[in-house]
Parts: structure tokens; sequence; C-alpha cells
């Protein structure tokens, strides 16, 4: 059931093989096969451009006004390759390795291995399409340090490197539109998946505008919809990025992987109140010149500036000689909850620990610094009103990257034939953690890259024949996605879809956040399926279908998070280890690390929907480390 399909041969040949020997699509031919791109990030965008240069007819899809507005925009801090630049020691191995590592062995190595391999190929590319990296004054791109690991490769366009990432890719993309090989459909949110004798061959989506549920039909579907990090109501996550696509391909058939492994991003700006809609990353590379600090004595609520140095914890160096602020980010998410429980945190809420340039500044001139990061010190300030060249920043973990996703094989296929599942969509390459960085590589790695070769494959071997949309299946899945807005709109309950979407992210946070038990985990499956029985008879949702309704909108997408959260937490009480973002409480060593079991939990855990009041079907795909030796990740 779970074949992922890796190829034979060695690990560092595997892919140069798979591309030698795969099936291929002739140049007329392709253009006989249409591909439905769902999503415009990184991935989706990067991958309709590809598959439009090769001559595929794409019709691609967003939920925004503007391909340009998907969220792959607000990344920060830049995208991991392995051009060693620096020449200090960097190869394709250690980014492999890395990667395996961060992820706390819960990776396959075979996709890994992949990306680190493909990765110096997307920054040929992405400087060919003008993206404005940083640079050295002798003309070599810049390079700076991110979480763990010890050499310096990620690539950055100041602090924002995902903008100008997407910008590139959208402008490949536009020039397929031009050239009539891509048609973009702007305002339009997945509903539905169709299948066909079991092969995904088209989806149903409602125009946001005017309500017209709309069916396209094609010979492959591609998945390019991000995380589903807002399960949490409050994450760095844009207001619109949810799971909804993702989970009625998972209700049609595909199982769903690892979906307990979410990232708590370390460095964000804290919580100010219960009338915030989303929080505000700041970008991890600030970790590179920033110190991270506590009061050595709890309550101690001296001004920062106040506090003589003798009375601070640099708590990461301390803890953490060989990484020092540059530990991954579950690491550093955990111990400033550590520090923050014992007291020690700071600002109004005592939430918060410092991220500290003084010394940075003092070294370097505030004039360097303000060339590194410049923007990102004017949007803090800006939010909270003070100045980070004069005092810290305040931080705080919150949640930011989803590890889990569809569960796909070597080709990047999910369980349903036809079905592929790019980017953050996916579970496949960043294990329990993602390394900071390599989100950008994987979108663009799999949309530029993998995503090609393995579509060809795919379609030179099944020759899937036409399907339009007046086929039964269509009516069928459109007849469902239509039955489900009704039954939302009929609820006439008192209680609004914003006040469900907070009720049910305190529940997951509270239980299913940056540390978790058994009792918790328990309570919080009960207490989600009591909040989704509520919401089923009290929803209050204004409006109508046929028109424009962000309530109707956001009330589909709620229902959603309400089923994915219950098994977030089902998957959670499952895994009785830790590993990377999953920190089981019962599971740690006695300094407080992760603990694995690798003896009983060493697979992926996919899946298989049953039906809303059924318990889902477990599956596993055992993960085999041939390259890597399991050791108990340390980064002291």
């Amino acid at each position: 059931m779970l074949d992922s399909r890796i190829p034979a041969g060695s690990l560092s040949d595997k892919w140069t093989l798979f591309q030698e020997r795969s099936p291929l699509v002739s140049p007329n031919n392709k253009r006989k096969h249409p591909v439905l791109v769902v999503g415009t990030g990184l991935a989706g965008a990067s991958a309709a451009a590809t598959l439009g240069e090769l001559g595929y007819h794409v019709k691609s899809f967003c939920i925004q006004d503007s391909p340009r507005r998907a969220h792959s925009i607000a990344a920060q801090g830049g995208i991991n390759a392995t051009k060693n630049y620096p020449s200090d020691g960097d190869s394709v191995w250690r980014l492999f390795y890395d990667t395996i590592k961060g992820g706390d062995y819960r990776s396959r190595e075979a996709n890994v291995h992949r990306l680190a391999e493909i990765s110096s190929h997307i920054i040929d590319q992405c400087v060919a399409q003008g993206v404005p990296f940083a640079r050295e004054y002798s003309g070599l791109l810049a390079n700076r340090s991110f979480g763990g690991a010890l050499v310096s490769r990620t690539f950055y366009a100041q602090g924002q490197t995902g903008q100008q990432l997407l910008l590139g890719a959208y402008s490949a993309m536009m020039r397929q539109v031009q050239a009539g090989q891509v048609e973009i459909f702007a305002r339009r949110e997945m509903l539905d998946l169709v299948t066909v004798d079991g092969q995904a061959r088209g989806i149903i989506t409602r125009n946001l505008v005017t309500g017209e549920l709309e069916r396209h039909s094609g010979d492959a579907v591609l998945l390019c919809t991000g995380g589903y990090g807002n399960v949490y109501y409050l994450s760095t996550n844009a207001k619109n990025s949810n799971v909804t696509a993702a989970w009625r391909c998972h209700k049609r058939g595909a199982y769903f992987a690892n979906p307990c492994y979410t990232q708590i991003h370390p460095t964000c700006i804290p919580v100010s109140g219960d009338y915030q809609s989303k929080l505000t990353l700041m970008s991890e590379g600030l970790r590179n010149d920033g110190r991270v600090w506590v009061p050595q004595q709890a309550g101690d609520r001296r001004a920062p500036n106040e506090i003589p140095e003798g009375d601070r914890d640099y708590y990461l160096e301390r803890r953490y000689p060989a990484f020092g602020n540059l530990v991954p980010r579950d690491v550093a998410s955990r111990n400033a909850k550590t520090l923050t429980d014992e007291g020690r945190g700071v600002g109004e809420t005592g939430l918060s620990v410092y991220l500290d340039f003084r010394d940075a500044i003092a070294e370097h001139g505030q004039a360097a610094i303000a060339a590194k990061y410049g923007n990102l010190f004017d949007m803090y300030q800006r939010i909270t009103g003070d100045n980070p060249y004069q005092v810290p920043m305040r931080i705080y973990p919150a949640v930011h990257y989803t590890m889990g996703g569809l569960w796909v094989d070597y080709h990047l296929m999910s369980t349903i034939p036809g079905l592929f599942v790019l980017g953050e969509a996916n579970f496949s390459d960043h294990g329990a953690n993602r390394l900071g960085a390599s989100a950008l590589m994987q979108g663009l790695a799999d949309g530029y890259f993998v995503i090609p070769q393995t579509l060809g494959a795919y379609l030179a071997t099944q020759k899937p024949e036409p399907v339009n949309t007046d086929h039964p299946a269509f009516d069928e899945s459109e007849a469902s996605a239509r039955s489900h807005i009704e039954q939302l709109l009929n609820i006439r309950g008192d209680k609004t879809v914003m006040t469900f979407h907070r009720e049910l992210g305190r529940l997951v946070w509270d239980y299913v956040g940056m540390a978790r038990d058994q009792a918790g985990l328990e309570t919080a499956i009960a207490r989600i399926q009591d909040l989704r029985e509520e919401f089923w008879h009290n929803l209050k949702l204004p409006g109508a279908a046929n028109t424009l309704n962000k309530n109707l909108e956001f009330a589909g997408r709620v229902a959603d998070f309400m089923e994915l959260a219950e098994l977030m937490a089902r998957d959670a009480l499952h895994r009785e280890e830790s590993c990377g973002g999953h920190f089981r409480q019962e599971h740690q060593t006695a300094d407080g690390e992760a603990k694995r079991d690798d003896d009983h939990f060493a697979y992926v855990a996919a899946w298989e929907y049953q039906g809303r009041d059924r318990s889902p079907t477990l599956h596993r795909e055992a993960l085999n480390f041939e390259n890597v030796e399991l050791t108990q990740r340390s980064y002291k």
C-alpha cells in the first residue's frame, strides 16, 4: 500500500539513474496533456512555469487576487544550497546529513539527498531570472548561517528572499501565460478532487467573487497549497492559508502523513492581545548577529539596557556551545518555553525573550547591521514601537511551518494515482523538524526540477484517456461540494466562525503545541470532538453562496481544521517518543532533550480517512537508514 518507489543504486546515483531511465513524453505529445496546478507559491509557480515551457497545457489556480500574493512572499531569511562559496567545507553530503539530523532522523534518505543535489541548480536558475541575491564586494553571492548547520550556505535577498524568489517564478510563469501555455484562474478555491477509475482527473473550484462552482479536467493534478499551520488560529501564516484542498483530497483517498509534526518558530513577535488574527515572523537570519538571553533571576523586571552583563543568561550559548544561537528551531523554541515557564520571561506578559544586537552593532557598526536586516528592523519597529538598534527585540515561539502533509512517494505522487503534491503540502523532506532556509529550497526543487521528470514518467506509462467535465464523476464531486456549502449556510446558530476558530486554536496550542503528553492529548481529542459537534449545530453564517462571502470561505476551512486537529492529536498520541517538533513530556532525556524510540517509531505514519465519525486507519512506511547512523541528536 505504501510503495515509496525509491530507485535502486547508491544514494548519490538514485536521482541520476531515475532521470536516465524514466519514460518520456515526446514534445509533440506534451501539448495533448492538460495539467492542473493548484497554488501559485514557489512550488506551484515554478511547476507551472516549467511545465508550460516543456509544452504541457497548464491551468493554474490561486486563492488570492494575484499569483504574486501567494504566502511564499512572507519567507524572509534565505534559501539553502551547497555551492560552498565561503570555502568552509560545505558539500552535498553535509547538506544531506544536516537535513536528516535536523529532522531528527524521520526523513527519507533518498528524497533528502535528491534535494541536496538539486539545491545548487536552484540558485543558478534564480540568478538567471534576475533574483537580486545579496553579493559580496567580490561579486560572489553572499551567504549567511542558519540554525542546525556549522557552515554558511544560506543565500538571501536582505530580509525578503521569499518575495524575490516568488517574483522570479511568477515572471517565468507569466511568460508562459503570454505564450498561451498557462492559464491563470485567480480568486478560486479548490473544494474537491475528481477521480475517475481511481485516478485524479479534475477539480471543483469555487469562484470567490461570484460564488459559482466550476469544473476543470486534466490528466494530472498538482497540489501546491502550502501547510496547515492556521489550525492553531494564531500563526505566522497568512490568514487565507488553509488545509482545505489537501484535506478534501485526503477524504478522497490520499493518505495524510505525520500530521503531528508542526514547527514552532523561535523568532516571532510575541502575542499582544486577543484582537490579533495572525503573528509576525522575524527571520531566523537575525540569529546570526543577535544574541538570545533572559535575566538570570526570575521576576527581574528591569529594562533590558539596565541589566548588567553578569545578570544576563545567554542560555543557548551556555547550553549549546558548538551551535550557540544557531541551534535548530525546535531546540531554540523549547528552551524559550522552559525559561518563560520558570518565570524568567520578559515583557509585560512574561512570554518573550530578548534578541539583542548590542554587541554586533558595537563590533560592525549600525550601517553594516542595517544593510543585512534593515527592512526587518523597520518592520519590528512599526509593529512594536521599539527601536531594535537601541533596545533588544522581544521574541517568542509561534506556529510557523508544518512538516506533515499528504503522503507522497519518490515521484511526489500521493496514494491517488495522478495526484502529485509539491512543497509544504507534502510530508516528504523535512522529517520531524525543518531546518531554516530549506522550505524555499524544497518548493523550488519540486517545481523546477523534480515534477517535470516524474510527471512525464507517469503520463508516459499511464497514457490517460481524455475526460471532459460532463463525466458523472464531476457531477458527484460538484454535488458534494454544493451540499457542504448548503449545510454550512443552513445551520443558523449564534457563534461566529472566528469564535469557533479561536477556541479550536487555543485547544490545539494548549494540548498539541510545543509540548504534549498523554492526558493532554486525550483531553484534546474529546474537546475537539465536542467543539466540532457544536460547530455543526451553532454556527452563525450570514450571507449567501452565490456571491463574495468571506464568512462562508472561512467556515469551510474551519470545518476542515476541526477534523484535521483531531487527526493531529491522534497522531501525536500514537507516537510514543519525542522527535523534532513533536515533544512528548514522557519521553525526554535527563537534560530535557527529545528522546527518540528508533526501535518502534522509525517510520512515517500515514493515515487513511474512514469517515468523519470513524477512527482513521494507520499505515506505516518504514524508514531505512543505510547511509547515516542513528544517534541521539546533539547540538552541544
